[in-house]
């Protein structure tokens, strides 16, 4: 920005050099490790005379590098110091460890501004599981009621996803092949985006007419996502039949979980 006049000196704390009184005089030269300074105005400065703190305007008044007290200052008389304070009304640049967490903005550190070696901090964990029942029959995806939401810190910032779904298929008990129904993991509803799929690994056991139902299985799912938003996110898990196989997620009450993890300056090596 540019200035008329001089530009403010923001921020620059000086201590200026001593200053020996002279008899009758009342007008001295402000210096800095022998340079003259000049600071912003009267009111800009600490000047103790006498041990006493003096009143800007009133006890002296500053033009340039030179103060001038309001009467002649006399043999005996000590200018204790004068401390410039350069200017008042903005921060400039802070004292060393005097920033806290406090004064700080949430979200607004991104990865970009951590150093190397900093990256993968953990911001926010959110957990939930679900344990009631839920068959899907159809071809087609449903929610297996487990979903959890989270809101990013940053759009830089990654969701760590982990979820387990307990789950069991079952059939017709014809004697076709053995059939697998599907899990997947979505960002939002089963309608959202589709960040993975995973066979259950249990299929429906053919030729056993008279129970037609199969063994337990916990499908795990692991994905690092990029919302790539601050905005709210939910997370769901999703069922899908296939064919004759059906899928029922939390079959007997077995609870399924997921966890969600924020991670700010991730990358991977």
């Amino acid at each position: 920005m540019a200035y008329i006049g001089r530009e403010p000196q923001i921020g620059n704390f000086q201590v200026c050099d001593a200053i020996s009184v002279v008899n009758g005089q009342a007008a001295y030269t402000m210096q800095v490790s022998s340079v003259n300074v000049s600071p912003e105005t009267a009111n800009h400065m600490l000047v103790s005379l006498n041990g006493v703190l003096q009143a800007p305007g009133s006890s002296y008044t500053v033009s340039g590098s030179t103060i001038t007290f309001a009467s002649n200052l006399v043999t005996g008389d000590v200018i204790n110091f004068i401390h410039i304070l350069g200017s008042v009304l903005d921060l400039g640049v802070p004292s060393d460890a005097t920033v806290s967490t406090a004064k700080i903005v949430d979200g607004a550190v991104t990865s970009a501004k951590l150093a190397s070696g900093t990256g993968g901090k953990v911001l926010q964990v959110v957990h939930a599981s679900h344990a009631t029942a839920v068959t899907q029959t159809a071809d087609s995806y449903a929610t297996s009621g487990l979903t959890a939401t989270i809101t990013p810190a940053s759009s830089s910032n990654k969701v760590l996803v982990l979820a387990s779904l307990a789950c069991r298929t079952f059939g017709d008990g014809s004697t076709s092949s053995g059939r697998t129904a599907l899990v997947a993991l979505f960002r939002g509803t089963t309608s959202g985006t589709n960040l993975q799929t995973q066979n259950t690994g249990v299929t429906d056991r053919t030729g056993d007419s008279s129970v037609g139902t199969q063994g337990y299985n916990n499908v795990p799912l692991n994905v690092l996502d990029s919302p790539s938003t601050a905005s709210s996110q939910v997370y769901t898990v999703g069922i899908s039949g296939s064919g004759a196989c059906d899928i029922q997620a939390q079959a007997e009450s077995n609870k399924s979980t997921i966890t969600l993890i924020e991670i700010a300056g991730w990358w991977i090596i």
